[in-house]
């Protein structure tokens, strides 16, 4: 079969004017970006949303591949085909996993969102963007101190590091030693970035400068906050956002509009495209596909929790996808066995499916199984999953889109269409109003199965500090491994009977959450031993991008 690289460039591509007009926009509300971007007016956001939202989540990663964008961007394909308009609603890629392990995000096989090379790499900048605004306020913050600090800082309290869109292991502890500035900061990757989450949680520019203005960058010698309108930053910062505001319209390799808008990870931040985008997309087409990143423990449950809360959305229905190549690396087979046959394997790995259906249940939404096809399936294999359905009363469908494109999407775009009719009566898992210790002890034993949650001292002053300024209370949002429902990413399938250590947390106070690390999660993560970067080149085409 052909590389994802290969599809892409043989794609033909329709004009990007034409696909704006074809979602009813006129040339007054984008603006093109070459031949094949362009970047939608933040008005559009503000109209009626007549569409369905379908969220597309799945099992915990392995190196065996699930498919959730390639199912995304082939449910949108599926859809168009039966005569129902859908867009697809994606987070842009960052260029730390491109050159590392994970390679891009702009699906796969015939289900691509296209161009790929430029999409997973520079694309509109506005990743570029966020980079910059971030590390001007980190840029801000120190030559306030240098220039005689009459803000009173307490430089061993400066809280705001700075970012770049790279894996670099090197720069997770630093130490500024330089005429009158000393103090110990780190870099994180960007989509860690609070102003990423800002972007992504923002409605429009008010709200942008609201929250950019609310960000907690230091204390003083007082023990009092010092935030970026202190150091008179917004203005400046929302100068370089205006057009990263804007969500990127681009089409499918069958010509299906897709939108691509803000990137925050799932696994350290909170996993989902813009507010903005989503609306965007909610008011052009009758059904929009989005996703939340990883599985279904951090992506779908931020999802719920954080921006359907923060943005008023409610989803309509939610795919849960799965491969059985998967499924059996968790019920233990080894990664070099999965394409024979092993039912006793995917008996096991089953497990894992099935806790995160009835942990998405517990959030009262229509749900679909989508099992997404390799070749080395087998019929008893497949017929094992098909029977779930049965025993979990939802639908399970198979769906075949790397190979087939939105043909191989028909049957779970219909299956969608159905369940959208379903009434159902969704909600958070939890009050946002409690205690941040109550919200996290909830996300741990009902989504993970943990059985305790410890604290570090510094995570429970550190609480303590974020209830204080916080009295109305914040929705959380947990940084831990995707590899596992636990903290432990060797913790494969459906751990039990462990504990979640709470190691620090943080308040991103613009965004409107507390970031909650476990374990030995990292916020800036390191290339592999051979990263992607080493198989790239460009001569008269791009060669190695994944």
């Amino acid at each position: 079969m052909k590389t994802d690289v290969e599809i892409s460039e043989e794609t033909v591509l329709k004009p990007i004017a034409e696909i704006a007009n074809q979602l009813g926009l006129d040339e007054t509300l984008y603006d093109v970006y070459g031949k094949t971007k362009a970047k939608i007016d933040l008005s559009v956001s503000q109209r009626e949303q007549r569409g369905k939202l379908v969220l597309v989540t799945s099992i915990n990663p392995t190196p065996a591949g699930e498919g959730k964008t390639t199912t995304n961007i082939g449910l949108s394909m599926g859809l168009n085909r039966l005569g129902y308009p859908a867009i697809s609603a994606l987070r842009e890629p960052s260029l730390g996993p491109c050159f590392g392990m994970k390679g891009g995000a702009t699906g796969g096989g015939y289900a691509q969102v296209v161009p790929m090379d430029e999409i997973n790499l520079h694309f509109t900048g506005d990743f570029h963007a966020i980079t910059s605004a971030h590390n001007l306020l980190a840029a801000m913050i120190d030559n306030h101190i240098f220039h005689g600090n009459l803000l009173n800082i307490d430089q061993n309290r400066v809280v705001w590091n700075r970012v770049m869109d790279m894996n670099d292991r090197a720069l997770r502890s630093l130490t500024i030693n330089s005429k009158r500035i000393q103090h110990d900061t780190s870099f994180d990757i960007t989509v860690a970035s609070e102003i990423m989450a800002i972007v992504c949680l923002a409605e429009d520019m008010d709200d942008l400068k609201h929250r950019l203005a609310s960000i907690v960058v230091a204390y003083d010698v007082e023990g009092e906050v010092i935030t970026a309108h202190d150091l008179n930053a917004v203005g400046a910062m929302t100068l370089l956002l205006k057009d990263a505001m804007k969500p990127n319209l681009v089409q499918t390799n069958e010509n299906t509009p897709a939108i691509i808008h803000g990137g925050p990870f799932a696994n350290i931040a909170h996993g989902c495209n813009s507010i903005i985008a989503t609306k965007t997309a909610l008011a052009l087409s009758d059904y929009v596909i989005t996703e939340a990143g990883f599985g279904a423990d951090l992506g779908a449950e931020k999802f719920y929790d954080i921006k359907c809360r923060i943005g008023n959305l409610k989803p309509d229905a939610t795919v849960l996808v799965a491969t059985i190549r998967a499924l059996k690396y968790h019920g233990g087979q080894p990664l070099s066995e999965l394409q024979y046959e092993n039912l006793d394997a995917l008996q096991e790995g089953i497990k894992n499916l099935v806790q995160h259906f009835d942990n998405l249940s517990k959030y009262q939404n229509n749900i679909i199984i989508s099992i997404n096809a390799f070749a080395t399936d087998t019929e008893s294999e497949i017929a094992m999953l098909m029977a779930l359905e049965e025993e979990l009363g939802c639908p399970v469908v198979l769906s075949n889109v790397f190979m087939e494109g939105g043909k191989g999407g028909e049957a779970l775009a219909q299956a969608v269409v159905d369940m959208c009719e379903v009434a159902d009566d969704f909600k958070p898992l939890y009050d946002s109003n409690q205690p941040l210790s109550t919200s996290i002890e909830t996300i741990a034993k009902e989504i993970y199965r943990a059985q305790s949650v410890s604290y570090s001292e510094e995570a429970q002053e550190q609480i303590k500090t974020i209830e204080a300024m916080n009295p109305q209370g914040l929705p959380v949002c947990i940084a831990k491994t995707q590899y596992s429902f636990s903290d432990d990413p060797k913790k494969l399938n459906t751990p039990r009977n462990f504990n979640i250590h709470v190691k620090s947390v943080r308040l991103s106070q613009g965004a409107g959450f507390a970031v909650v690390l476990l374990g030995d999660i990292m916020t800036m993560p390191g290339l592999p031993k051979h990263p992607n970067a080493e198989n790239m080149d460009y001569t008269d085409k791009v060669i190695g991008l994944k």
